[in-house]
């Protein structure tokens, strides 16, 4: 099974990446997230030419924040750098997005986005509406400005049927998060509808994203370190619930933690724009408000926060279910975990 990184990106990205390369990972993933991260391209372009084996994915690019035509390019540019070491990671958007207020993209908006990208590596004319209006674009670089001979895979990731149902159709990877023991079935489910489909893809590949600690002796699941590791994750799913509001599926036993976080978002100012508070170090870090609903509880039920062998049992888990690739997130600060995680589950 392959094991690899995720990452919150500075510009320094590649340090990280390149020490990733060392250990034996096999991918460094890079979360695209204005005004939280530095600009994706920027770090993909140093991991691209400080590293020589690792593939290098984008974890999530957005429809609405880049034009597909800006994305092919910049996809292909990193190509050229880094040949066939590049994926192409597409999502409808949630923390792209929700950082500004806004909703994730329709799942049409993507199927589109994936098209044209395709298109245009493959040498067409792409007819396409840009500023509502049908236009005809193709790639127009001379040889040596971008690399569209060595495919770039496009992963999709996907947390909800219908996008699993369009993944499998259109993408050549599927990509999840650990958020219950349901996404166990959710690699052959993607797999099986790519079979039904006849997606050209000859496989699906399936990764896992998680956050997680590796417990020491005696150490709880709510230690400052486990939850600066690890916690990052559960505290993302209070801020989705409180913004979903009435609409949001609230399991039994986060209920409490929920309505407790909720008192204080609704404090938030400006009242209108509650967003810019709560995804504050989203995905990052906690911040202090946030600390006392982040139990060992939610710790231990979204992350994959453990004893080594508690570790490997659900690595083994997901291996057997169907996935391809767990990849860690690489908190800011927790930069040491990754040699132990190497230890435990890079061969």
């Amino acid at each position: 099974m392959d094991i690899g990184i995720t990452l919150t990106p500075k510009s320094d990205a590649w340090k990280i990446t390149k020490i990733a390369e060392d250990l034996g990972f096999s991918h460094a993933w890079f979360y695209d997230t204005q005004l939280l991260c530095a600009d994706i391209f920027v770090a993909m372009s140093a991991a691209a030419m400080q590293t020589s084996k690792i593939k290098l994915g984008a974890g999530v690019l957005v429809p609405s924040n880049r034009l597909a035509a800006v994305a092919a390019t910049g996809m292909a540019s990193l190509n050229q750098l880094a040949p066939g070491r590049i994926i192409a990671g597409l999502g409808t958007g949630y923390t792209a997005r929700r950082t500004m207020g806004l909703p994730a993209h329709k799942l049409a908006d993507l199927q589109e986005y994936v098209r044209v990208m395709k298109e245009l590596w493959a040498g067409e004319i792409v007819e396409t509406e840009i500023e509502t209006i049908p236009r005809k674009i193709q790639f127009l670089q001379p040889e040596g400005f971008v690399n569209t001979e060595d495919k770039i895979p496009i992963h999709i990731s996907a947390f909800g049927p219908k996008a699993r149902k369009l993944t499998a159709t259109i993408a050549d990877g599927f990509i999840n998060a650990w958020t219950s023991p349901d996404v166990l079935s959710q690699a052959e489910e993607v797999r099986d509808l790519s079979i039904e489909s006849k997606n050209n893809a000859d496989y699906i590949y399936s990764t896992c994203l998680v956050l997680g600690c590796i417990l020491e002796d005696g150490e709880p699941p709510d230690s400052a370190r486990a939850r600066a590791q690890a916690g990052p994750f559960p505290a993302i799913l209070l801020h989705q619930m409180v913004e979903d509001g009435e609409n949001a599926f609230v399991p039994p036993h986060m209920q409490k933690a929920v309505d407790g976080y909720r008192e204080i978002y609704e404090k938030y100012r400006p009242d209108d724009a509650r967003y810019l508070i709560n995804h504050k170090g989203h995905l990052m870090f906690l911040r202090p408000e946030e600390e006392e609903f982040i139990t060992s509880e939610l710790i231990r039920a979204f992350t994959l926060t453990g004893t080594p062998d508690e570790i490997r049992t659900r690595v083994s888990e997901l291996e057997a279910s169907g996935y391809d690739q767990v990849a860690i997130q690489i908190t800011n600060g927790e930069e040491a975990a990754i040699k132990d995680w190497a230890r435990l589950l890079v061969k």
